[in-house]
């Protein structure tokens, strides 16, 4: 286990770009209305736009990869729901913080004329009773069948996913087949927080069930993690000291789209052990200290602590946008047993929790 020092990294990270969409969208609102009033009702999955012009798409297409050009767009709704547009990063968790800082931006009340505005890919049943069309070849959803396996260790659901017709057609779009059925089954961002590994079959799984069911699985699995639960193990510092982690378990970045800053603050403790571990009253005064970092709210999370040669990290991920830097900067500042050190970076994808997820 290493305790790591990170470089000072605070900048806000909202584009300039998503304020211009904002304002281009305004423009272009009653024009996008008018093509979409004389197409079909539903699009589908390999023309998100459909019922547009081909300038309307193009343009549209142009606003929204200037955010960020791995964004992914799509227009939905029928005669008896709202139109809705959604901007996702496709399943990226570097790009979830942007699609929400464009979600929150949008328009609201009388001034969103009645449209949704959608970060991530919302669940939409009804769609898996349609023809999903995919080049050229037509899949009938009611037949698709899911295998489902539990893993309690990690919080997941490993998937098999079978369609009769995956026998005569490529790979890709077997995946496609199987991503676009989880996306309406359970949402963009629940399948992010639930779904483990995903397989294709081409005979049906033993006690497969429909997609329309998957749902009720991911409660049973998502009941026992209601309230946060926390990891521990032990190692050894880079001096051969004992260590002890801690780590909150499942951590999803769904929860907390808008916290791309990964901070590490490192406080030292004067009382210890012979192995360097903390004892009274330095244990009492670390606990006082991480009960004031959960009280942060949605603006940062505690992630991970590591505790080893008379030091302790707390690594959190924080919204470089709302202020908390500041205050975490005052927490450290008033540890009365040495200096306290707050460094952070950018980690939009939460790469710095790869170790230590199990």
């Amino acid at each position: 286990m290493g305790i790591f020092r990170r470089p000072r990294d605070a900048s806000a990270v909202t584009p300039p770009a998503i304020s211009e969409f904002w304002e281009w969208w305004a423009q272009a609102r009653p024009t996008i209305e008018a093509s979409l009033a004389a197409g079909p009702d539903r699009p589908e999955a390999e023309t998100p736009g459909e019922g547009l012009s081909a300038d309307a798409i193009e343009e549209l297409s142009r606003r929204i990869h200037k955010i960020h050009p791995g964004l992914l767009w799509e227009i939905g709704g029928a005669e008896d729901r709202a139109p809705s547009l959604t901007v996702t990063g496709g399943g990226n968790p570097e790009l979830r913080g942007i699609t929400e800082r464009w979600a929150r931006s949008a328009p609201s009340g009388a001034a969103a004329g009645g449209w949704r505005f959608h970060p991530a890919r919302q669940p939409d049943p009804e769609m898996l009773g349609q023809d999903l069309i995919l080049g050229d070849h037509e899949f009938d959803l009611e037949y698709v069948r899911l295998g489902m396996r539990a893993d309690t260790d990690r919080a997941r659901v490993h998937l098999t996913a079978y369609h009769p017709d995956f026998l005569f057609v490529a790979e890709e779009q077997q995946m496609q087949v199987a991503v676009n059925v989880l996306h309406w089954a359970l949402g963009e961002d629940d399948v992010a927080r639930w779904v483990g590994e995903v397989s294709i079959a081409t005979e049906a799984p033993i006690d497969a069930l429909p997609p329309s069911m998957l749902p009720s699985v991911i409660e049973q699995i998502a009941e026992p993690f209601a309230e946060p639960a926390w990891l521990s193990g032990e190692g050894r510092t880079p001096r051969g000291h004992p260590a002890h982690l801690g780590a909150r378990f499942p951590l999803h970045r769904q929860d907390y789209p808008l916290c791309d800053l990964h901070v590490a603050i490192s406080v030292p403790y004067a009382n210890s052990n012979p192995d360097r571990l903390p004892v009274e009253p330095s244990a009492g005064a670390l606990r006082a200290f991480e009960k004031k970092l959960a009280k942060l709210g949605d603006r940062a999370v505690l992630a991970v602590r590591e505790t080893g040669d008379g030091l302790r990290v707390f690594h959190l991920y924080a919204d470089p946008d709302s202020g908390v830097i500041s205050e975490l900067d005052q927490l450290a500042a008033a540890w009365s047993e040495g200096k306290a050190k707050v460094a952070s970076t950018s980690d939009p994808g939460w790469k710095a929790l790869t170790p230590y997820q199990p």
